[in-house]
């Protein structure tokens, strides 16, 4: 709703395109002043305040946040939704690989929370959002290393709302389906037949269709803001359905 997040900062992380810039655009039209974090070095957007950061690395975090703390006071949202997709079976990706996802998709979260965390405190409606995937709870075929790492994201939100709830810190995580973003366009683009594969993943969600990165960021909004005053320890689906539906098929 219009103003519903007048008067407060947040954060953004991956914020420049797919999902959190829908969020980012979504904060800022409900009243925040948003604040994004992204590695894109040449994002500008009048809107909000961009900080090239890359949240794989301690020192980019640190820096950005006491960019951010010479600005304001507190900050009252944190939006965690940085991340990096993979392909395959368990066999499918180099160590290598499964270290930099889980380095960006979990280590990530804990960068930006431990570097938020003193301005958080100052807040009187803290509230942090973790981006996780329906990946964490229902069993996705060639998605191993996805999987395992969001299901570490689902299970860190839990761990983290115990943890600074008497702080007056609210924790919650959202979990979309798949989701018409530019990480799925591309992974469309190298199918094989990518109108079949777009057609494979809307059969598969039972609303039929791919989620629209505004449902989710309206989702995030929600568990975000004051509405959500009561809400910690969550995991919203924003699914269409996939997660806890079990529909004959179409005929």
């Amino acid at each position: 709703m219009p103003g519903e997040l007048s008067g407060l900062v947040a954060v953004v992380t991956g914020g420049a395109s797919g999902i959190g810039e829908a969020t980012a655009v979504a904060m800022h039209e409900r009243g925040a002043a948003v604040v994004v974090l992204d590695l894109q070095q040449q994002y500008q957007d009048d809107r909000f305040i961009g900080i090239t950061c890359d949240i794989s690395d301690d020192d980019s975090v640190e820096r950005a946040f006491a960019a951010i703390s010479k600005r304001f006071d507190a900050l009252d949202i944190v939006v965690n939704n940085a991340g990096v997709g993979a392909q395959g079976d368990i066999t499918a990706n180099e160590l290598s690989q499964w270290r930099q996802v889980f380095e960006v998709n979990v280590l990530g979260i804990v960068r930006t929370t431990r570097a938020a965390l003193p301005l958080l405190r100052r807040s009187t409606h803290a509230a942090i959002v973790n981006t996780c995937s329906i990946a964490a709870t229902a069993g996705l075929p060639q998605r191993a290393l996805y999987s395992a790492s969001k299901g570490a994201v689902q299970s860190l939100t839990l761990a983290m709302a115990a943890d600074h709830l008497a702080e007056g810190i609210r924790v919650n995580c959202v979990n979309p389906g798949t989701a018409d973003t530019p990480w799925v366009a591309r992974l469309l683009a190298s199918a094989a037949d990518p109108a079949a594969e777009r057609h494979a993943l809307e059969a598969r969600q039972p609303h039929g269709r791919l989620v629209s990165a505004a449902e989710i960021a309206a989702a995030i909004c929600y568990l975000a803001g004051p509405s959500a005053a009561s809400v910690t320890g969550t995991a919203l689906a924003v699914d269409g359905g996939m997660q806890g539906l079990r529909l004959r098929p179409r005929t």
